[in-house]
C-alpha cells in the first residue's frame, strides 16, 4: 500500500470513530481555558498544540473560542504578540499560513487576575459566557476544559477557583474538564494530598492528568503491535525475552533550568512517570477492550507487581559541573541519571529485568524500547558473537522500529552477519505529518477518552514503586556517581546491565535509512 493509500485509509478509520467537527452531532460551545498562559510550557506546547488542532478543522472557529488567563497584565494584541512567534515556521511561511495564524490569534482573549482571588475568575467566568452567548449556546450544553499550565503548587487553589467561579451546568450534555499537568506530586504522601485536594473538587471523569509521552505516535502503537499482530503473542514473555530496556537519553544538561530540576531530579522528572507509562504498555496483560478503564485497570495491575526495587539494581550519576549552575545548591545530591531494575513477580514476566534509564549530558539523544530476546538454542551457526535478537522501537527522534537478525552473510562462505527489518516512519510514511503529542492529547481531552491519561490509583501505585528509594537520595544516603559530561553516563551502569544479563552487540549501528 502507498504512502498515500495508507494516508486516507487512516483518515476515514479515525473518522468513523472519531468524526470531524463538521459531521459532529450538535454540540454547545467550547471554551478551551489556558492557565499559565504567558509561562513557557504554554507558549512552547499548549497554544501550538491547538493551533495546529485548528488548522486540521478540529476547534471550528464557529464553535470555540480560547481563554488566556496569568498574573501578567498584558492586552489580547500583547498575549497574540508574544505567542505569533511559536506559531509561524522561523522562514518561509506561505501566505496561507501566515492567514491561518492571524485567525486563529483572533480566537484567543486573555484576562489577567491572581490564581487564589475570585475577582479574577469571575471576570473570565463573565467572558466565558459571553462568548457562549454569541455562540447561541443553551445554558448547560456549552463545553469548558481548563488546560493547567502552571506549577503544581498552586493546582489547589486554581482548581477551588475554577470550581467556585467557572463550572458550566452539565445538565444538558455540556461538562467541564480540567488538565494537569505532571508533576503530581513529590512522592507518596504529596500526591495523594494533591488527588484528595484535587478529588474533593472534580469527579474522576473530569481529571485529565496529562502525561505527554502517552501522546507520542509509537507508544500509542504499542498495544497495536503487541496484541494485533499474531507472532508477537506467543514471544511476549520470560520464556523468550531475556531483559527490557526503556531508554531516555539527552546530549545537554540542564541548561539554566538547575534551580527547578534540583528540585525533582531524573527519577521524578524522567522515570517516574514517562518511562513508567511505557513500562505498562510494554509489560500489561490484553485488556477486555479498547475502553479506557479496561486499559488503566491492566496497567494498575502491572504496577501493584512489581517487587521492591533492590539497592544493587539501582544505579545513579551526576554531570561533572552540574553544580557549576550557581541555581543549584554547592552540596546538591540530586540524580541527572538514573538506572533502576524493576521485576515483576506474575507468571509472563518472573525474572525478567525491566531496566529504565535516564539520563542528562549524555552522548545521544534518544528515547526507545528495546526488547532482547534469549540466545537461540543449540546454536548451529556459533551466532552469539553476532549479538542476540532484539526488537527496537525508537520513540524519538527518527521514529522507528526494527526487529535485529542474525542472517547469512553475502558471498561464498557461510558466513553469518546482523542485520535487521526496519520500518522507519520517515521513509514508509513519506509525506504524512506525525501529530504532536499535545495535540493528540488536548483533542482527546475534547473527545472525553481517558485512556493515554493517568488515573489516580495508577498515580498512587506509581508512587508506592519509587518513594522510599527517593526518600533515601532525598536524605543524602544514596549517593550520585559523577559522569562526565558527553558520555555513557557512569561505568556501573553499564557493569549493572551486564549483570543483569544484557549482552551488547558489538560492530551493529542501526543506520536510519534514507529515501
Amino acid at each position: 500500500m502507498g504512502t498515500s493509500e495508507w494516508h486516507i485509509e487512516r483518515r476515514s478509520s479515525f473518522d468513523t470513530e472519531y468524526p470531524l467537527a463538521g459531521n459532529a452531532p450538535e454540540t454547545g460551545s467550547l471554551s478551551v481555558v489556558v492557565l499559565g498562559a504567558s509561562g513557557d510550557l504554554a507558549k512552547k506546547k499548549t497554544f501550538p498544540a491547538l493551533f495546529n488542532l485548528y488548522r486540521q478543522g478540529f476547534l471550528p472557529p464557529d464553535e470555540v473560542h480560547i481563554f488566556g488567563y496569568a498574573r501578567t497584565k498584558i492586552s489580547d494584541d500583547e498575549l497574540r504578540n508574544r505567542l505569533r512567534g511559536y506559531l509561524v515556521p522561523d522562514k518561509g511561511a506561505s501566505p496561507k499560513q501566515l492567514e491561518d495564524v492571524s485567525e486563529f490569534l483572533q480566537l484567543i482573549t486573555y484576562v489577567s487576575g491572581s490564581y487564589d482571588s475570585e475577582d479574577g475568575f469571575r471576570l473570565l467566568d463573565k467572558e466565558i459566557l459571553e462568548h457562549e452567548s454569541l455562540k447561541n449556546s443553551v445554558e448547560g450544553s456549552s463545553r469548558r476544559l481548563f488546560y493547567l499550565a502552571l506549577p503544581p503548587s498552586v493546582y489547589p487553589s486554581v482548581s477551588k477557583m475554577i470550581k467556585t467561579c467557572c463550572m458550566n451546568k452539565s445538565d444538558l450534555g455540556g461538562w467541564t474538564r480540567v488538565v494537569v499537568e505532571k508533576p503530581f506530586g513529590k512522592d507518596l504522601e504529596s500526591a495523594e494530598e494533591l488527588s484528595n485536594q484535587i478529588g474533593e473538587l472534580f469527579e474522576e471523569p473530569q481529571i485529565y492528568r496529562i502525561d505527554h509521552y502517552l501522546g507520542k505516535e509509537l507508544v500509542q502503537n504499542l498495544l497495536v503491535l503487541r496484541f494485533a499482530n499474531r507472532f508477537f503473542l506467543p514471544l511476549w514473555n520470560r520464556d523468550n525475552i531475556a531483559n527490557v530496556q526503556i531508554v531516555f537519553r539527552e546530549d545537554f544538561g540542564t541548561e539554566g533550568r538547575g534551580g527547578y530540576f534540583d528540585q525533582y531530579g531524573i527519577i521524578r522528572d524522567i522515570i517516574q512517570n514517562h518511562l513508567l507509562q511505557v513500562f505498562c504498555l510494554v509489560a500489561m496483560e490484553k485488556p477486555v477492550s479498547l475502553k479506557p478503564e479496561h486499559i488503566r485497570d491492566e496497567k494498575v495491575k502491572v504496577l501493584e507487581s512489581v517487587l521492591p526495587i533492590r539497592d544493587d539494581e539501582v544505579v545513579l550519576g551526576q554531570y561533572e559541573g552540574y553544580r557549576d549552575d550557581p541555581t543549584v545548591p554547592d552540596h546538591s545530591n540530586t540524580p541527572t541519571f538514573a538506572t533502576v531494575i524493576l521485576r515483576i513477580h506474575n507468571e509472563r514476566w518472573e525474572g525478567v529485568p525491566f531496566i529504565l534509564k535516564a539520563g542528562k549530558a549524555l552522548n545521544s539523544r534518544k528515547a526507545e524500547i528495546r526488547v532482547q530476546f534469549k540466545d537461540v538454542p543449540g546454536d548451529i551457526f556459533k551466532c552469539k558473537r553476532q549479538g542476540r535478537n532484539e526488537f527496537v522501537i525508537r520513540l524519538q527522534p527518527l521514529e522507528a522500529m526494527y526487529m535485529k537478525l542474525t542472517v547469512k552473510q553475502p558471498g561464498l562462505e557461510m558466513h553469518t552477519v546482523q542485520s535487521e527489518l526496519d520500518l522507519s516512519y520517515g521513509q514508509r510514511y513519506n509525506g504524512v505529518t506525525i501529530p504532536e503529542a499535545y495535540e493528540r492529547l488536548i483533542l482527546d481531552t475534547i473527545r472525553g477518552d481517558q485512556q493515554h491519561f493517568v488515573r489516580r490509583d495508577e498515580l498512587k501505585a506509581s508512587w508506592e514503586i519509587f518513594t522510599p528509594l527517593l526518600h533515601r537520595i532525598d536524605e543524602g544516603e544514596f549517593k550520585p556517581m559523577p559522569y562526565r559530561p558527553g558520555s555513557r553516563g557512569p561505568e556501573e551502569a553499564d557493569q549493572l546491565l551486564e549483570k543483569a544479563g544484557y549482552v551488547q552487540t558489538h560492530g551493529y549501528i542501526w543506520i536510519p535509512p534514507t529515501l
